[in-house]
């Protein structure tokens, strides 16, 4: 029988209406130490509330490589159709967006999950293959959500040092043990926007053992495809790579969280075991299924990305700003220092833009842009020369 009952209800034993919580040597006792000295990812601060603090009319968000041109147009009229059918779950299986997501990567329903983005996706495949003393090995300044996730699990995390923006595959090969469960490749990269190219990789994947499992984050992978050079990880199909892929960037659906992902059937099953039964939601499913028949938008997207990353170019080279090459949906630009960084920061914001800063991926003197729309990009541009 549960204590204290009237706890909530009564508010009598705290006339603050704050919340007493366990002494430190009973907390120690509740919570993990890997979960006391985690800190929680920190996303970009809405634009409403930044609006309100600093008085701008309105911003644009230009710090979390979603996509400017909106969502396709067939999108809101499925969500729309389906919208009557919300009382009732989800298909657990998601089988009309797996048989989809079959019919265009040429593998079998069996070869697919989907999930609530790809976070929710690496947090299966964590949860499902990590136990013991396996450690998962990746790189530093990558997708900070890994970071978290491994953490999260009380696994250890165990990085080397980026080689001019990019994943050093030679320094990662070199540093696979015993322990090693799992390596995450993000390609292209994020925050960094680099690829590793198909010689490189083929010559790395010779070198993990079969019972180690890679990670291939290609969450922008619309954006690199068309490049020669870009290791499509689905022309391989090893038995031990599992290719993760998304909605939220070139199809442009952050806002509904959908993800899959392509592995050995084998691989799917074991994470099917422990997949919360009802993700993704049905909105999300039937989205996702309309997002796919929207080749043309797929175009667009890809065009405007194109044009816009030269633009931006163009005046960080005129502006003399480093900048690294990118494969992806965003720039990342090398300020020298974090006072700058700091700097730029705050003065895009006075003048209603917003972008990353690079300090929680490690990268404290980089920022990252997304390219937007050519009006946002020719606002930011603007608001950046007023700076420099």
């Amino acid at each position: 029988m549960y204590a204290n009952l009237n706890y909530f209800a009564s508010g009598s034993h705290n006339n603050n209406n704050e919340y007493n919580f366990l002494e430190e040597s009973a907390k120690r006792k509740l919570v993990p130490t890997h979960i006391e000295n985690l800190s929680p990812y920190k996303p970009g601060r809405p634009t409403k509330e930044l609006c309100q603090e600093l008085g701008v009319k309105s911003f644009i968000n230009l710090a979390s490589n979603e996509n400017s041109l909106g969502a396709p147009k067939g999108v809101s009229r499925a969500i729309n159709k389906a919208i009557s059918g919300i009382h009732c779950y989800p298909d657990a299986l998601a089988l009309d967006l797996r048989l989809a997501l079959a019919q265009k990567y040429l593998v079998k329903p069996q070869n697919i999950t989907v999930g609530s983005g790809s976070e929710s996706i690496i947090s299966n495949i964590i949860r499902t293959f990590l136990h013991g003393n396996n450690e998962v090995l990746t790189s530093e300044g990558t997708f900070v959500g890994v970071y978290l996730l491994v953490k999260a699990n009380g696994s250890r995390l165990v990085t080397v040092p980026l080689k001019n923006y990019c994943f050093d595959l030679e320094a990662i090969a070199d540093s696979i043990n015993k322990n090693t469960k799992i390596i995450y490749l993000c390609n292209p990269n994020n925050p960094t926007g680099q690829i590793i190219g198909k010689d490189e990789f083929e010559q790395f994947i010779k070198k993990v053992p079969p019972h180690v499992l890679v990670i291939l984050d290609e969450a922008y992978y619309e954006f690199a495809c068309d490049y020669s050079y870009f290791p499509d990880s689905l022309n391989y199909r090893y038995d031990n790579v599992l290719t993760l892929r998304t909605f939220s960037k070139a199809y442009g659906l952050a806002g509904l969280r959908l993800g899959y992902g392509l592995a050995h059937e084998c691989l799917i099953d074991y994470i099917h075991r422990i997949k919360l039964p009802f993700e993704p939601n049905t909105l999300a499913q039937v989205a996702g299924l309309a997002a796919l028949k929207d080749t043309a938008y797929i175009e667009r997207t890809v065009q405007n990305n194109a044009q816009g990353k030269e633009f931006l170019i163009k005046h960080f080279d005129a502006l003399g700003i480093e900048h690294v090459p990118s494969y992806a949906n965003f720039i990342m630009i090398n300020l020298e220092t974090e006072q700058r960084v700091k700097l730029t920061y705050e003065g895009l914001l006075r003048q209603g833009v917003v972008i990353r800063p690079l300090t929680a991926f490690g990268l404290p003197t980089c920022m990252r842009v997304t390219i937007g729309l050519p009006r946002e990009n020719e606002k930011f541009v603007k608001a950046l020369k007023k700076l420099i």
